[in-house]
């Protein structure tokens, strides 16, 4: 059992890393955050493509963490919309930049084992994490 919450604590941190990585690495003046989301996403062509692959695999971590199917659905429409309206020039640049699909994946995983917004998991009780999944 304890390696099971050591194993999803090291998963969900990864995960948050990347989320922050993609979509609130570099702070700008006025607090506004961008991450790696908003600037490969202005590469023409491959951009978008290569961002995605990285919103993949935090949807996939999920997946594997157990988070239920209704919730994995939710979070690929959010990589789909960042990826379909990211593409088009200009507009997709700016909805890249304020949207962020990967924190709120990450947002909703967290939810799902009972973390409400909790985005630094240095903190994270191991103890205290659990599945809130109604049981059927």
């Amino acid at each position: 059992m304890t390696t099971d919450i050591a194993d999803r604590t090291r998963r969900l941190r990864r995960v948050a890393r990347a989320a922050r990585l993609m979509d609130t690495a570099v702070r700008l003046p006025g607090g506004f955050r961008l991450g790696a989301d908003s600037i490969v996403g202005l590469i023409p062509g491959i951009g978008d493509t290569a961002t995605v692959v990285v919103s993949l695999w935090i949807v996939n971590e999920a997946r594997k963490l157990g988070v239920p199917a209704n919730k994995l659905t939710r979070m690929l429409g959010n990589v789909g919309l960042d990826y379909v309206i990211g593409a088009v020039p200009i507009v997709g640049d700016v909805f890249d930049a304020v949207y962020k699909a990967n924190r709120r994946n990450l947002n909703m995983i967290l939810d799902h084992f009972g973390h409400h917004d909790l985005t630094d998991l240095d903190d994270v009780d191991e103890r205290a994490m659990k599945d809130v999944t109604p049981k059927t």
